[in-house]
């Protein structure tokens, strides 16, 4: 007798929709063959599919089962289809009878019937939802993950006997509740405040006009200047993201097995690799390609600590995803795009001691130490950074005062960042941009339309500061989030001006 049951597979961010064939002949000595290139976790699926129907209460038959994972040509991997697998054989077998043609069906099975947290269960339900499937059978610990969902019935398993009695009438499941998602975007908390960084306004100014516009910064000063608390005060400063960012973010982090319990991510991804992190670890990879950091970080932050301190060969690959907003693996088996739309935030030391420059400490580094070091970062690189700023050390004084009035918190300077980012919103709504950092030539042509006064500073800027084309329209889009902050519908010369403050004196270094 044949069954079919539906099953999933995710390649890249999105799933695909598999077929799992479970055939038992009449004939032929016992034995268990899955096809249709498994990896190892799938072909172990048949000592934890045996297991778990032998101790559900059923009886494992033993003769001849070939299980089919369709389409043959697609590598099938991880555990998600022990539950397919194990309902196919019990219908095949005629333990049990029932349609279930409109339903999807995933997880890991241990040996006495439970089921396991599973990777990726938000693409497979999203893939359900598309092809108009009416229900999704799941482990109960991915329950919440899939209900975010609305038109589709979520049926919550914590073992393969509740499904074998819900197909067999004697008891039902009781499908999860849908999830509102305005509750989950409620509550935010964050770490860090932008009132407990003391002193640094210029480098506060320019930490609100990156968070509303999605600008690389790169923040420049010495050991103890207050770099690291800036950079990770930044996310309590990011606007609200949006539903289908957050869908977006929440699958990436699916596959990757990182949602811990949550069902939706509403804050903005901050990530902090450390300076030892391999290619790989950072841009994505492996032999079944995974996200690397860059892709954790879509719709957030990316902070390099250290920055001359990361590998070269590992900051030049960083180039292309800075640009494109996604990383595309090839390998032998095919070809994987992830998205890494992130805001890039570094920080480096001048030197290797970090006091070249430095008014009260005298910098113990010689002339070719100094070059050396700030060389190990490639020009092409630092002309993909839309602001870098100095961020001296900070006064004694500044250490002990505390003004609330003079001293701004998170929240005021995120609602000015929010109304900012809702301009842009509604400024790119016909187009898959979704801020002025991402703006291509023609949107320059199109929302930044220069004066007379802009064009002479600009020229000018390019002779006495050596522009590249491409600093010269990061500077355009720039001085357009600077007006934008204030709410202005021209750009002026005056935030023209500002922008080139953030540019470094020389581009070459």
């Amino acid at each position: 007798m044949l069954a079919k049951v539906n099953s999933s597979a995710v390649v890249g961010l999105d799933a695909v929709l598999v077929e799992v064939e479970v055939d038992i002949a009449s004939q032929g000595l016992p034995s268990f063959t899955i096809v249709g290139l498994p990896d190892k976790a799938v072909e172990e699926s048949r000592e934890r599919v045996r297991s778990a129907i032998k101790n559900s209460g059923a009886n494992f038959p033993a003769k001849r089962i070939t299980v089919n994972l369709a389409p043959a040509d697609l590598p099938k991997e991880g555990p998600s289809y022990d539950l397919p697998i194990a309902l196919g054989i019990l219908i095949a077998s005629g333990q049990l009878e029932t349609n279930i043609s409109d339903a999807i069906f995933m997880g890991e099975l241990s040996l006495d019937g439970r089921l396991r947290h599973t990777n990726g269960v938000l693409p497979q339900a999203l893939l359900a939802q598309k092809i108009k499937l009416k229900k999704i059978f799941l482990p109960q610990i991915n329950a919440k993950e899939a209900a975010v969902l609305k038109n589709i019935k979520i049926y919550p398993l914590n073992t393969l006997s509740e499904l074998i009695f819900h197909l067999k009438d004697n008891k039902s499941i009781i499908p999860a509740k849908h999830l509102n998602l305005k509750d989950c975007f409620r509550n935010e908390i964050f770490e860090f405040d932008m009132n407990e960084v003391k002193g640094q306004e210029g480098a506060k100014r320019a930490l609100e006009i990156a968070a509303a516009g999605n600008h690389n910064i790169l923040l420049k000063g010495p050991p103890g200047a207050g770099k690291t608390l800036l950079a990770r005060t930044l996310p309590s400063i990011l606007p609200t993201l949006t539903l289908q960012e957050a869908l977006e973010v929440t699958k990436i982090y699916s596959i990757s097995g990182l949602l811990d319990k949550r069902a939706l991510i509403v804050s903005r991804p901050f990530r902090a690799p450390h300076h030892t992190t391999s290619h790989i670890g950072l841009i994505g990879g492996g032999t079944t390609p995974r996200p690397g950091e860059i892709s954790l970080a879509h719709r957030g932050v990316l902070f390099l600590d250290e920055f001359p301190e990361f590998p070269r060969h590992v900051l030049e690959a960083l180039r292309q995803p800075v640009e494109d907003g996604v990383v595309t693996i090839s390998r032998s088996a095919g070809r994987v795009s992830f998205p890494a739309k992130f805001m890039l935030v570094t920080a480096q030391n001048p030197c290797p001691c970090g006091f070249f420059g430095n008014p009260t400490k005298s910098c113990k580094c010689n002339l070719n130490q100094i070059i050396r070091y700030q060389r190990r970062v490639s020009g092409p690189m630092l002309d993909r950074i839309d602001i870098h700023i100095d961020v001296p050390a900070v006064k004694v004084e500044k250490l002990h005062s505390y003004d609330p009035k003079t001293t701004e918190s998170s929240f005021t300077i995120r609602k000015r960042v929010q109304k900012a980012r809702d301009m842009q919103t509604k400024r790119f709504i016909k187009s898959k941009i979704t801020s002025n950092s991402e703006m291509g030539n023609k949107e320059i042509k199109e929302f930044c339309r220069l004066d007379e006064n802009c064009i002479k500073l600009l020229r000018l800027a390019v002779l006495k500061m050596g522009l590249s084309a491409r600093s010269y329209n990061r500077t355009i889009k720039l001085a357009r989030t600077i007006a934008d902050l204030e709410e202005k519908r021209e750009i002026n010369s005056i935030h023209i001006a500002e922008a080139l403050q953030y540019r470094p004196r020389n581009d070459n270094i």
